[in-house]
Formats: C-alpha cells, structure tokens, sequence
C-alpha cells in the first residue's frame, strides 16, 4: 500500500457544523494525532449547540479524543447555516486568524446536509494554503464520499472511537442510524479499503506535491 506520512504537526484546526460531527467522521485520528503528537494543539469550531445540552456533550467528548482542546461553539440552529453566512464566514476567519494550523479537518464538499456542506465550501476560503481533508459523516443520506485518503486505526483506537460515541452522545441516541454497529461498520469498510481491520477515510480535493532535489541537500 502506498503511503504519504505528515511531518511535525504542532496545531490542528478542526471545523464541524454540529456537536457530534467531529467524534463521527474522525474520532479515532484525533486519538490517534494526540498519541503521536502529545504536545499538538487542537483547536475547534462548532457552529451549533452553545447554551444546550449538545455542548457540555461535545465538551465531554472531545477532552476523551484530544485532551485539552481549544473548542469555540457557536449557537446557530440545525438545518439553517446557509441563512446565516456572513456571521459563519466572520467567524470562521477569526477562528483561522487566531492559529497556526498545519493541518485542517472539515466536512466534505459534497455532503448531502446543507450545514456540514457550507463549512466545507467556507473551509478553503479562509485556510488558503492548508492541507484540508474532509472527513465523512454518517447519516440517513446516500451521500458516502469515494475518498483516496485513508487512515488505519489500531483495534484500540477504533474501540475507543465508539465507546466514546455511544457513551458521550445522549441527546443522538433515539436516531436510527445512531449506532455502534453502523460507526463501526464504516470503519471496516474504509479498514478493508486499505488492508487493515478498521480505518478512518478522507477527501482530499488539493495536494501539493514537492519533490526535493537531492543534489541541494547533499545527499548521496
């Protein structure tokens, strides 16, 4: 399998519409970036669910993924981002301008839902020259992505992804497709996908490729 491996990563921006989404479509790389990189600084933005039960919830959830995260959740309602985007466009480059990420996690462009859609439309807007990858969310839509990223979690790492869905996310119990055997049913998939028992995929839509010259830094 070939493989493209990351440098240093000392900051993380995260970006998701609603409390949840972050802990679905890639809880076990956050574990997993915070095991290889203990000093990484996470940072989040949440559009919705400031003031409701969804925060303390996601608060809950992301100090179980990451640690000590850098969460900023707004209070937009579900279902209504598009009407609200010129406060997300603000906030979003506010949020961007107050780091220095060298990696960037949103939604991907072609999700079905409309909110997790315009983050993913907004994300490249204000992080210009990042490495953007777009994580898949599980829902009722036939809208699964064909992602060429993909990443193998440890056993461990995929167990604990869904005891901290199943155990962090009560508010999202009572929905049919909420359940641990579809979360790690995906994660099979994507691991079967890339020889591995379970994994987390994402969509790249710009990579920028740099081939050193060996003859500049005196290699033999």
């Amino acid at each position: 399998m070939i493989g493209l491996g990351l440098g240093d990563v000392r900051e993380v921006a995260l970006l998701a519409a609603h409390c949840d989404d972050l802990a679905i479509g890639m809880g076990g790389t956050l574990l997993t970036l915070k095991q290889t990189y203990p000093d990484v600084r996470v940072r989040a933005l949440v559009l919705g669910g400031a003031g409701t039960p969804r925060e303390a919830e996601e608060r809950a959830a992301l100090a179980a993924l990451a640690g000590d995260v850098d969460l900023t959740i707004l209070d937009l309602p579900d279902g209504r981002a598009p009407a609200h985007w010129d406060r997300i466009k603000d906030a979003m480059g506010e949020f961007a301008r107050a780091g220095d990420a060298d990696l960037v996690f949103a939604p991907q462009r072609n999700d079905a839902h409309q909110d997790h859609r315009l983050v993913a439309e907004l994300a490249p807007t204000e992080f210009r020259d990042h490495l953007i990858l777009g994580y898949e969310i599980l829902k009722w839509e036939t809208d699964t992505p064909q992602p060429v990223l993909i990443h193998p979690l440890e056993p461990a790492v995929a167990a604990e992804k869904l005891r901290v869905l199943m155990s962090s996310y009560a508010s999202q119990q009572s929905k049919d497709w909420y359940d641990e055997a579809a979360f790690a049913a995906l994660m099979r998939l994507r691991g079967v996908q890339c020889h591995h028992e379970h994994a987390e995929a994402f969509v790249v839509e710009k990579l920028v490729l740099t081939l050193t010259d060996r003859r500049l830094t005196g290699a033999s």
